[in-house]
């Protein structure tokens, strides 16, 4: 074993990591986080740690029936060993480190904002102590045009002459165009990545500024590990808990990891302020965003203005549209097309009454939604077909099928049929005095 790896490092590793080192394939039998973490807690309450695993204090504590885990699986992966002598050589002709939960270098960061959902193992290249450094995020979708290449460039540039660290995804697109602006200008860059460290380590033009330590790659996934979704969707978070602030310069609505990872830490994690790109072609992704609580981007053009955004405070509700604003005609825009992909996407909806659905802080598209819904209920005091409302609303006659079969899923309408029509229940939900 490598004297760089701690023994409780070392344990970690053969509880959660596949340690690919050729072609094999990966155990089935690994911990997930979640089952690590149950683990974790188990040795806690008995005052050990996970180097105690590789001690002669191990059968006791793996067949003790207090653990979480099946004594057989852990014995299974503890006896991985020549496996992970295979993997850390590999790793070590490549440059790359590891850290775990456990380890005193592990990024504080991390650990103080994600606390027990902070990946039990990084994988990594380059300076760690980048990781540290907080800076703004940057993130985007893959497929952009040559102008926001060349204004995502110029955000890079910006942090790298105001000594601040630029942290993205590494992923074609944004992310690439703003590490490549703050590297090329001498900036400090980390990138958190959802495959192909070892590659990424291994890229010649990653090379100078690994070695110049201007760059740190890191990941919570085995280095040679390819791409996979979810992979990619669960180490969004890890870039928003690395930085001071976050910048959206383009995404999808309601798709893709740019919108969850920015979805998610608008609505979950609160770690850090979250903005929108606010020149440029206007996008219904980055102004769905602003009405769940991102900020226009400031365009700062120097270090102090710069600083201001990153130290900016942090939004933790979302926008709430007023009242009074909402129209009844065939809904446009963002906060539309977010209401109806609620209902289309066969899930059940959780209605609320309009007037309690704005005192909740909803957003736009729960309001709206919310709005339609109750009005539709209001309307039907007779029997209505879906075409009755879809004149009455002027929405097509889908988006109309679509509200009504969700309003008699809820229990708020009644279906008859021949023809298929809708009449309200009653008592009705929205109104109280019924």
């Amino acid at each position: 074993m490598s004297i760089d790896l701690s023994t409780n490092a070392q344990a970690i590793l053969l509880l959660t990591a596949p340690l690919i080192a050729g072609r094999q394939k990966q155990s089935e039998h690994l911990l997930t986080p979640g089952e690590y973490n149950r683990f974790a807690a188990y040795l806690r309450a008995a005052g050990h740690e996970p180097a105690d695993l590789l001690s002669s204090q191990a059968k006791e504590l793996i067949d003790n029936p207090d653990s979480p885990i099946e004594p057989q699986r852990l014995h299974s992966l503890l006896s991985r060993g020549f496996l992970l002598t295979q993997a850390i050589e590999r790793w070590q002709k490549r440059a790359i480190w590891v850290v775990t939960r456990a380890d005193v270098e592990y990024p504080k960061r991390l650990k103080t904002r994600l606390k027990e959902d902070s990946p039990p193992v990084l994988y990594g290249c380059g300076s760690r102590e980048i990781l540290n450094t907080g800076g703004l995020a940057v993130v985007g979708s893959r497929r952009v045009d040559d102008e926001l290449i060349a204004y995502t460039e110029g955000i890079g540039r910006l942090v790298a002459e105001s000594r601040k660290t630029l942290v993205s995804g590494g992923a074609k697109g944004i992310d690439q165009a703003a590490m490549r602006g703050a590297l090329q200008a001498g900036g400090s860059v980390a990138g958190i990545l959802a495959d192909g460290l070892e590659k990424a380590a291994m890229n010649p033009g990653n090379r100078r500024f690994l070695l110049d330590d201007q760059l740190v790659l890191i990941s919570p996934y085995d280095p040679s590990a390819g791409f996979n979704v979810g992979n990619a969707m669960q180490r969004n978070k890890l870039i928003y808990a690395l930085a001071d602030a976050a910048l959206v310069v383009n995404t999808d609505l309601n798709k893709g990891g740019t919108w969850t990872g920015a979805n998610e830490q608008l609505k979950k994690y609160h770690f850090v302020p979250v903005y929108v790109r606010s020149t440029g072609q206007p996008s219904e992704g980055l102004q769905a965003l602003q009405q769940l609580g991102a900020k226009p981007w400031p365009n700062p053009r120097s270090a102090d203005e710069l600083e201001a955004a990153l130290t900016a405070e942090v939004s933790s509700q979302p926008k709430v549209a007023e009242q009074s604003q909402l129209s009844f005609d065939a809904p446009t825009g963002a906060a539309s097309s977010a209401a109806s992909s609620r209902v289309t996407q066969g899930k059940p909806v959780d209605v609320q009454p309009l007037s309690s659905a704005v005192a909740a802080g909803g957003d736009a598209a729960t309001i709206l939604l919310a709005a339609v819904l109750e009005l539709i209920s209001k309307c039907l005091p007779e029997p209505w077909k879906p075409d009755d409302v879809a004149q009455k609303l002027g929405v097509t006659k889908r988006q109309a099928e679509d509200w009504l079969r969700t309003l008699h899923d809820q229990g708020i309408l009644e279906k008859k049929q021949c023809p298929i029509r809708y009449v309200r229940r009653s008592p009705g939900l929205f109104n109280s005095d019924e």
